[in-house]
């Protein structure tokens, strides 16, 4: 089993959604990314510590080598990585950054519309604005501070 899966299912099986996971160019520290769709206020340092703690049991046994585990919530700035991501989060505000250029841009920002037939819709000043999802490079939530 790769250490994707591994860690994706670790973590899914603690009750909690695996956003990303980074890892240094020599594998030698694990940056994981983790959230919870229904908990109010987003993950907290108990839920960290507690995947945290797991993984570390789970890589162990597994034999993986490695010199530093961090475990974090995505932050204000969460980036949306799969395609429930652009479901979940519609109605929000969102930075986008295509692989090729649209129109001759490959930045936007605008309010995600959600996705419809493998297009991520986003609603740009006056215009709706469709993208193939395989042509998003990244995306992120766009923080609010109130």
């Amino acid at each position: 089993m790769d250490l994707h899966s591994l860690i994706e299912r670790t973590i899914t099986g603690l009750g909690y959604e695996l956003v990303d996971l980074e890892q240094s160019p020599r594998g030698r520290v694990l940056r994981i990314f983790i959230d919870h769709a229904q908990k109010a206020g987003g993950v907290g340092i108990d839920d960290c510590v507690l995947v945290s703690n797991q993984l570390s049991r789970v890589l162990a046994v597994e034999n993986f080598d490695y010199d530093r585990l961090e475990v974090s919530s995505p932050g204000l700035d969460r980036p949306l990585t799969k395609a429930a991501d652009f479901e979940r989060f519609a109605g929000s505000e969102v930075q986008l950054k295509l692989r090729l250029p649209m129109a001759g841009r490959r930045n936007f920002n605008g309010v995600l519309l959600g996705l419809l037939d493998g297009k991520v819709r986003v609603q740009v000043g006056a215009d709706e604005l469709t993208f193939e999802l395989d042509n998003v490079d990244k995306a992120r939530l766009v923080p609010k501070f109130d």
